[in-house]
């Protein structure tokens, strides 16, 4: 099969395309790297039908591409961490609206399937535990995450007027926390936020009081399950929450992380985000009734895979486990 993924270079970007050239698929990555680095396919380059292609979505031409079309379109391009979108927030509601839009119209011309990966933001703060796809959310407009929130729930309104108006078959999946290798120490989120913290010998940064609940999913997990959805040609309307429906709070996060690195350095309460919600947690009977697919690597296994890789990564004179 023939694959376009935007967003391709970024964090899951680059496993997914990794994964699709592993199985044997052609794959168009395309990037603007804006928050994503090209260093993260390099080893792709070269391998036989992946072709990277430096663009921004939201002016993508066709005659940009590769000649033969898609039969999947994969939209994944949009920062996606607090700090990102705090930064670039007209950047993040363009790539979820134009860009949307314009591949959305790649997809139409080629007669392609397109998954667009929103986010499990769209329930807000919610008030219904765990979140369905049926719940509507609980979201602030115009609060400091609306760039991201809203453009994710206006892109999905996109896709579903396309898929009625203009019959591009379409799906949504909205991803909950995902962590792993190839993630940005700096993006913000907490896995990485305190990775980054532990590796300066400074404490754990808990944003509020530490009760606040979150689902982790490691990265492989989740590029299963975008491959049964964006391998299912049969799909067409359906909207599915990909996550791992175990929650925890961020204050057991953190003492997990701790212990698999061996650190001291403890934790610290710090103010938290504005907007930032207190529950968050996926219904995944979708997923699991339609592909029979659920997360399989266990959170202190995920966790111990990424500090390898920091290992691994990192000047040999600086290593993450331990020393502190």
């Amino acid at each position: 099969m023939r694959f376009l993924v935007a967003g391709g270079a970024g964090f899951v970007g680059s496993h997914l395309c990794r994964r699709l050239v592993d199985e044997g698929h052609e794959v168009t990555c395309v990037d603007n790297l804006l928050t994503s680095r090209r260093e993260n396919v390099e080893d792709l380059a070269g391998q036989p039908g992946f072709v990277f292609v430096e663009a921004d979505v939201t002016a993508l031409e066709r005659s940009g591409l590769p000649d033969e079309p898609p039969n999947v379109v994969l939209h994944l391009a949009s920062p996606a961490s607090p700090v990102d979108y705090d930064r670039l927030p007209l950047e993040t509601l363009a790539v979820n609206s134009a860009g949307t839009w314009r591949l959305l119209e790649i997809a139409a011309d080629a007669g392609a399937r397109l998954v667009f990966v929103s986010t499990s933001e769209v329930y807000g703060d919610p008030l219904v535990h765990p979140q369905p796809e049926t719940y509507w959310g609980n979201v602030d407009p115009i609060g400091p995450r609306a760039c991201y929130d809203e453009g994710k729930r206006f892109g999905e309104a996109l896709v579903t007027s396309f898929r009625r108006v203009r019959g591009v078959r379409a799906a949504i999946v909205r991803v909950f926390n995902t962590y792993g290798p190839v993630m940005r120490l700096d993006d913000g989120r907490v896995v990485p936020e305190f990775l980054a913290a532990a590796l300066a010998g400074r404490p754990l940064p808990i944003q509020g009081d530490g009760t606040q609940t979150r689902s982790y999913m490691f990265v492989s997990d989740l590029v299963d399950g975008l491959l049964h959805v964006a391998t299912d040609e049969d799909l067409d309307g359906l909207v599915l929450n990909i996550g791992n429906p175990h929650e925890i709070t961020v204050r057991e996060l953190a003492e997990r992380l701790l212990a698999i690195m061996g650190s001291s350095v403890g934790t610290e309460l710090v103010p938290a985000r504005p907007g930032d919600p207190q529950r968050r947690c996926p219904d995944i009977t979708r997923m699991m009734e339609r592909y029979g697919w659920q997360p399989v690597v266990a959170l202190d296994d995920g966790l111990g895979r990424t500090v390898d890789w920091l290992n691994e990564t990192r000047a040999p004179d600086a290593p993450a486990r331990g020393g502190h």
